[in-house]
């Protein structure tokens, strides 16, 4: 129960960095699912231009990229990788850090094709920064 708080906390967080539903059905293909645009835009070194375009310049970056790195780490496939809500809360009061290549544990049975209504099935894939830049 409480790896789905901490899930559903995480989208929450994407919504409100991102200003937009979790899933976008007028929204370009590649964006349709918020959590699959967001992890893709990190993965390619460009996660600021995921944030709500309402704000302006009126934001910090570096929070910005906290409550999205942590929206991203939270609403993991996996649960038993998910952070407590306890560690959540360490992160977003600063006492505790989250490293800039936090690894991502994706699965690509989380995403959907919504006009099948079918779920594409693969292994898990564990990404990092670090093994994005220094390839595979």
């Amino acid at each position: 129960m409480a790896s789905s708080d901490v899930f559903a906390y995480g989208i929450l967080l994407l919504e409100v960095a991102c200003g937009r539903r979790p899933i976008e059905q007028t929204a370009p293909a590649e964006q349709l699912l918020l959590m699959d645009w967001v992890r893709k835009c990190k993965m390619r070194g460009q996660l600021l231009e995921v944030v709500d375009p309402k704000l302006g310049k009126s934001y910090m970056k570096e929070e910005v990229e906290l409550v999205l790195k942590l929206g991203l780490v939270c609403s993991q496939s996996i649960p038993e990788v998910r952070p407590t809500m306890r560690q959540v809360i360490q992160y977003l009061n600063g006492d505790d850090g989250l490293a800039d290549d936090v690894a991502l544990v994706s699965s690509q049975a989380d995403s959907f094709d919504l006009a099948s209504r079918n779920s594409y099935l693969s292994s898990f894939d564990i990404v990092s920064s670090s093994s994005l830049s220094g390839g595979r």
